[in-house]
């Protein structure tokens, strides 16, 4: 892949971002909601995850080989799993706050389990993405 392809992504995660804004001020101005709410959240995550990580890895990748890196083609599958499925959960927490919907304890923990498995995705996929950069900085030296 070349640097265009990953400033394509860093701009799919950038619209994406400013989608989840927008739906998390309009769905609790709708609701009439004032509290805190997972919501809130979506929006970072989406620009911090996704779109300044791929911002950095379109710097990094103009400079470094690392298509040719295994690592690095497992980062970007796994990392592109946990980043939306880590943001579609944060929506579907909000949802659930925001309405006041009643849980139980099984949704509540199945929500929180898939929260965290799109988590451990974002945390291997960043460990993936760092042995990589760390091995193509070891070839240009």
């Amino acid at each position: 892949m070349n640097m265009k392809r990953y400033l394509d992504i860093s701009l799919a995660y950038a619209v994406a971002a400013m989608a989840g804004g927008v739906f998390y001020r309009e769905f609790t101005k709708w609701n009439g909601f004032t509290g805190v709410t997972a919501l809130g959240k979506v929006h970072v995550h989406l620009f911090l995850l996704g779109m300044m990580a791929f911002l950095l890895v379109a710097l990094f990748a103009d400079r470094l080989d690392l298509a040719g890196d295994r690592r690095f083609r497992a980062f970007m599958r796994v990392y592109n799993v946990g980043v939306p499925l880590t943001a579609c959960m944060l929506v579907v927490r909000g949802i659930t706050q925001v309405l006041a919907t009643p849980l139980s304890h099984g949704a509540d923990m199945a929500i929180s389990g898939i929260a965290g498995i799109g988590h451990v995705l974002v945390g291997v996929g960043l460990v993936l993405l760092l042995l990589a950069l760390r091995q193509a900085a070891a070839k240009e030296a």
